[in-house]
Protein backbone atom coordinates (compact mmCIF):
# COMPACT_ATOMS: atom_id res chain seq x y z
CA UNK A 1 0.00 0.00 0.00
CA UNK A 2 2.95 2.56 0.45
CA UNK A 3 4.08 1.63 -2.64
CA UNK A 4 0.70 2.97 -4.15
CA UNK A 5 0.50 6.50 -2.25
CA UNK A 6 3.53 8.02 -4.38
CA UNK A 7 1.89 6.50 -7.43
CA UNK A 8 -1.77 7.97 -7.27
CA UNK A 9 -0.02 11.19 -6.25
CA UNK A 10 1.77 11.35 -8.96
CA UNK A 11 -0.97 10.48 -11.56
CA UNK A 12 -3.10 13.61 -9.88
CA UNK A 13 -0.61 15.73 -10.51
CA UNK A 14 -0.18 14.79 -13.74
CA UNK A 15 -3.93 14.82 -14.43
CA UNK A 16 -3.89 18.81 -12.38
CA UNK A 17 -0.73 19.86 -14.64
CA UNK A 18 -2.48 18.41 -17.57
CA UNK A 19 -5.76 20.19 -17.09
CA UNK A 20 -4.33 23.35 -16.16
CA UNK A 21 -1.82 23.37 -19.11
CA UNK A 22 -5.30 23.08 -21.80
CA UNK A 23 -6.80 25.56 -20.30
CA UNK A 24 -4.85 28.35 -19.06
CA UNK A 25 -4.67 31.51 -20.93
CA UNK A 26 -7.81 30.46 -22.48
CA UNK A 27 -9.96 33.68 -22.42
CA UNK A 28 -13.70 32.41 -20.90
CA UNK A 29 -16.49 32.93 -23.51
CA UNK A 30 -18.63 36.30 -23.29
CA UNK A 31 -21.41 34.89 -25.51
CA UNK A 32 -22.55 31.97 -26.14
CA UNK A 33 -21.96 30.63 -29.30
CA UNK A 34 -24.76 29.85 -31.44
CA UNK A 35 -25.81 26.74 -33.80
CA UNK A 36 -27.08 26.54 -36.91
CA UNK A 37 -30.36 24.02 -37.27
CA UNK A 38 -28.12 21.35 -38.57
CA UNK A 39 -26.00 21.27 -35.18
CA UNK A 40 -22.94 23.23 -36.44
CA UNK A 41 -21.54 25.72 -34.18
CA UNK A 42 -21.90 29.51 -35.55
CA UNK A 43 -18.66 31.57 -35.07
CA UNK A 44 -19.44 34.48 -31.46
CA UNK A 45 -20.73 37.59 -33.22
CA UNK A 46 -18.81 40.34 -31.81
CA UNK A 47 -21.18 42.40 -29.08
CA UNK A 48 -20.76 45.77 -30.37
CA UNK A 49 -23.33 47.82 -30.33
CA UNK A 50 -23.89 51.05 -33.21
CA UNK A 51 -24.50 53.85 -32.04
CA UNK A 52 -23.75 57.52 -33.30
CA UNK A 53 -20.70 59.75 -32.49
CA UNK A 54 -23.08 62.17 -30.70
CA UNK A 55 -23.65 59.22 -27.70
CA UNK A 56 -19.69 59.44 -27.51
CA UNK A 57 -18.42 61.57 -24.32
CA UNK A 58 -16.76 65.17 -25.71
CA UNK A 59 -12.89 63.46 -25.33
CA UNK A 60 -14.25 60.83 -28.11
CA UNK A 61 -15.63 63.15 -30.22
CA UNK A 62 -12.85 65.55 -30.10
CA UNK A 63 -10.23 62.42 -30.68
CA UNK A 64 -12.41 61.56 -34.19
CA UNK A 65 -11.44 64.77 -35.03
CA UNK A 66 -8.25 64.53 -34.34
CA UNK A 67 -8.14 61.11 -36.15
CA UNK A 68 -9.69 62.47 -39.54
CA UNK A 69 -7.15 65.44 -39.44
CA UNK A 70 -4.20 63.11 -39.10
CA UNK A 71 -3.59 64.38 -35.47
CA UNK A 72 -1.69 65.82 -33.17
CA UNK A 73 -1.73 63.19 -30.80
CA UNK A 74 -0.53 63.38 -27.21
CA UNK A 75 0.50 59.97 -26.54
CA UNK A 76 3.19 57.62 -28.41
CA UNK A 77 0.82 55.11 -28.69
CA UNK A 78 -1.84 56.86 -30.64
CA UNK A 79 -2.19 55.54 -34.33
CA UNK A 80 -0.16 52.03 -33.19
CA UNK A 81 -1.76 48.88 -34.48
CA UNK A 82 -4.54 47.27 -32.55
CA UNK A 83 -3.88 43.48 -32.59
CA UNK A 84 -7.14 42.62 -31.41
CA UNK A 85 -6.16 39.54 -29.42
CA UNK A 86 -9.63 39.29 -27.02
CA UNK A 87 -10.87 38.17 -30.64
CA UNK A 88 -13.88 40.56 -30.11
CA UNK A 89 -13.36 42.49 -33.55
CA UNK A 90 -14.03 41.30 -36.80
CA UNK A 91 -11.19 39.63 -37.79
CA UNK A 92 -8.43 40.97 -40.18
CA UNK A 93 -5.09 41.06 -41.12
CA UNK A 94 -2.84 42.38 -38.61
CA UNK A 95 -2.45 46.20 -39.09
CA UNK A 96 -6.16 46.79 -40.35
CA UNK A 97 -6.81 47.91 -36.63
CA UNK A 98 -5.09 51.28 -34.78
CA UNK A 99 -6.37 52.30 -31.35
CA UNK A 100 -5.93 55.90 -30.20
CA UNK A 101 -6.28 57.17 -26.36
CA UNK A 102 -9.46 58.75 -25.15
CA UNK A 103 -8.81 61.55 -22.33
CA UNK A 104 -10.44 61.01 -19.16
CA UNK A 105 -10.56 63.38 -17.07
CA UNK A 106 -8.32 63.11 -13.60
CA UNK A 107 -6.82 60.02 -14.68
CA UNK A 108 -2.81 60.40 -14.81
CA UNK A 109 -2.28 57.10 -16.67
CA UNK A 110 -3.84 57.26 -20.24
CA UNK A 111 -7.18 55.34 -18.54
CA UNK A 112 -9.17 52.36 -20.48
CA UNK A 113 -10.33 54.79 -22.97
CA UNK A 114 -9.85 54.34 -26.56
CA UNK A 115 -10.82 54.44 -29.99
CA UNK A 116 -10.30 51.65 -32.81
CA UNK A 117 -10.29 52.20 -36.55
CA UNK A 118 -10.33 49.87 -39.05
CA UNK A 119 -8.75 50.58 -42.24
CA UNK A 120 -7.07 53.61 -43.86
CA UNK A 121 -8.45 55.81 -44.11
CA UNK A 122 -11.10 54.71 -41.39
CA UNK A 123 -13.91 52.74 -42.58
CA UNK A 124 -14.68 51.32 -39.34
CA UNK A 125 -15.04 53.06 -35.87
CA UNK A 126 -15.22 51.29 -32.24
CA UNK A 127 -15.02 52.80 -28.55
CA UNK A 128 -14.35 51.37 -25.53
CA UNK A 129 -14.48 52.58 -21.87
CA UNK A 130 -13.45 49.56 -20.16
CA UNK A 131 -9.82 48.99 -21.58
CA UNK A 132 -10.98 46.14 -24.61
CA UNK A 133 -13.35 44.04 -22.90
CA UNK A 134 -16.19 45.86 -24.88
CA UNK A 135 -16.58 47.80 -27.63
CA UNK A 136 -19.61 49.81 -29.40
CA UNK A 137 -19.43 50.85 -33.05
CA UNK A 138 -20.31 54.03 -34.06
CA UNK A 139 -20.55 55.83 -37.61
CA UNK A 140 -18.50 59.20 -38.72
CA UNK A 141 -19.99 61.69 -40.99
CA UNK A 142 -17.52 61.94 -43.96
Amino acid sequence: MRQLKPLILLVIVLFAVTFWSRHAGKPEATAPIASHADGNAAPRTPDVAKEGSASLPAQARQMVQRINQGGPFEHSQDGVVFGNYEGLLPKQPRGYYHEYTVETPGARTRGARRIITGGTPPAVWYYTDDHYRSFHRFEVAR
